[in-house]
């Protein structure tokens, strides 16, 4: 009968273990949620790069006569439109066509930038390191534009894309692997 008293209830040690396996567990709750979260944040940052690009080529539709303004620019990303071109295109301000290009240029940057949407005098939306490029046929030519917008990611993936806009800026690791690229292509007549 005193052997089985004995035995009943834990030891110490025997609860020292459950603790360990117990926090064993939360840890590896809580390293769930930090890869959670930078999932989260990696598929908002995709969702915004193609609303943006899906929004720019709809500019570029809409505006087929000055359509090489848009594919001459360059990439645009970083502030490197400058301030807000005049006039500003909106709000029934009367513009020619070429000037309709570099009034959306400019907006597209902005979207991109974050400088839309402020918080405490630092732009809250928009993409990290964003670059936008448009790319067409030969100088007003009807085919195949693409927009392509590449911004910079959290986690290291090994990038085969030979896609150029963006790559040679350095703002993506060492051989690209924290680029991320989505890019629409679409039909556009510049003659519609």
């Amino acid at each position: 009968m005193q052997r089985l008293a004995r035995q009943s209830g834990f030891s110490l040690l025997e609860m020292l273990i459950a603790l360990i396996v117990f926090s064993l567990g939360l840890l590896s709750v809580a390293g769930l949620q930090t890869v959670s979260k930078q999932s989260n944040f990696e598929s908002l940052q995709r969702t915004t790069a193609a609303q943006i690009a899906h929004g720019f080529l709809e500019d570029m539709r809409t505006n087929g006569s000055a359509i090489d303004v848009y594919t001459a620019s360059g990439s645009i990303g970083g502030g490197s439109r400058g301030t807000e071109p005049l006039p500003n295109c909106v709000g029934g301000a009367e513009c020619t066509a070429a000037q309709k290009a570099l009034f959306d240029l400019w907006f597209w940057e902005q979207a991109l930038d974050g400088t839309m949407e402020m918080a405490g005098g630092a732009g809250t939306g928009g993409l990290f390191l964003p670059t936008l490029c448009a790319t067409g046929p030969a100088a007003g030519g009807a085919g195949i534009y693409a927009v392509t917008v590449v911004w910079r990611g959290s986690a290291s993936m090994s990038s085969q894309n030979a896609n150029p806009c963006g790559a040679s800026s350095g703002n993506y690791g060492v051989q690209n692997v924290l680029r991320r690229i989505v890019q629409i292509p679409t039909f556009i007549d510049p003659n519609f």
